[in-house]
């Protein structure tokens, strides 16, 4: 099954209470969650805002190590504020971080998290003339309702915005790194130095995350049927394995391997993969950030909000107790 790139309207904002499409140089963008996946989710965000204001600036507030990997070839892109994981243990470098926000008196303020208080509390400390966000926990110059808020965690900041605005689409931007086509081609040759050159038996390359956290995580011995399951499916791939960030591999180092500490790095190594097949993690949506299809097997987690989306995303529902079946599926969408 495939998720579309498309949400409704909504009720949208006209007149004198919509947001200016002028008069706006200095953004700030609040988004506190320390996760791979959650930082990506607002990639979408910052090419809307590159579209709306093409001459603007964006400064970042978030609690994730790797943002400057992940924005890092977004023009827009002034500042990153990191705030630590947890701030009650280090409130200097959290107090350093506000007083950095607070220097610069914004035309724009957004929080993206309707569940984070802090995204709001920073929001209203901020120096903003325009503050926007979803209704309830501080006022607002610009409180946007909930009413035909699309479910998808990537869609959300984007329908936020355009309501402010008074918009009329449907269509939200993809994830994205926004990789060179030097960093691309890096990718590739690390791709070839992992693999070999490509024999001319095989269309291409096929990478397999088999990690996840808390309750997605599955068994060794899940991903041994599973994989036995799914190898004929794959004769004409190549096979390797992505390692994860503890770096040990979670296949018994049965196929060729790649590791990176470095988020940007290892975008570029998924995309020059054909697909890249996991569980529902931050690998997965790194891979849609690179370009790249990914099939995904869902277990615990709701599809609709945290799923994959746009073209090249596949995913179906697995269980602990049939990896096999799980696998068939999987090819049958692929194919």
């Amino acid at each position: 099954m495939q998720l579309a790139a498309t949400f409704g309207d909504g009720n949208l904002l006209e007149g004198d209470h919509a947001l200016p499409r002028t008069g706006i140089f200095q953004i700030l963008v609040c988004r506190t969650s320390h996760s791979l996946g959650n930082t990506l989710f607002i990639t979408p965000l910052m090419q809307e805002i590159q579209e709306q204001w093409p001459g603007a600036e964006v400064d970042l507030v978030t609690r994730f190590g790797g943002a400057k990997q992940i924005f890092g070839s977004y023009r827009n892109l002034r500042r990153i504020f990191h705030l630590p994981k947890q701030t009650i243990h280090h409130p200097v470098e959290a107090i350093k971080a506000l007083y950095q926000m607070r220097a610069t008196h914004y035309d724009l303020a957004i929080d993206t998290d309707l569940r984070s208080r802090t995204g709001r509390l920073l929001l209203i400390l901020s120096r903003a003339r325009y503050k926007v966000g979803f209704s309830g926990r501080g006022k607002l110059t610009h409180e946007v309702a909930l009413d035909g808020a699309p479910k998808h965690a990537g869609h959300f900041p984007v329908f936020l915005l355009r309501k402010a605005l008074g918009l009329k689409t449907g269509n939200c931007p993809l994830l994205s790194t926004q990789l060179t086509q030097g960093e691309m081609q890096q990718g590739w040759e690390s791709l070839d130095r992992v693999r070999g050159p490509l024999p001319k038996n095989k269309l291409g390359v096929v990478g397999v995350f088999a990690n996840a956290t808390g309750p997605k995580k599955m068994s060794q011995e899940w991903w041994r049927e599973f994989m036995s399951e799914i190898e004929p499916h794959l004769a004409s791939y190549c096979i390797i394995e992505i390692i994860p960030a503890f770096g040990r591999s979670m296949l018994g180092s049965r196929y060729p391997a790649y590791f990176s500490s470095n988020i940007r790095n290892l975008s570029q190594f998924l995309s020059g993969l054909t697909m890249l097949i996991s569980l529902d993690c931050g690998i997965m949506h790194l891979a849609r950030a690179s370009g790249t299809a990914v099939g995904a097997v869902f277990t615990t987690t709701d599809v609709d909000q945290w799923g994959p989306y746009g073209p090249g995303a596949f995913f179906v529902k697995g269980d602990r107790e049939h990896p096999a079946e799980a696998a068939r599926q999987l090819m049958n969408e692929f194919r």
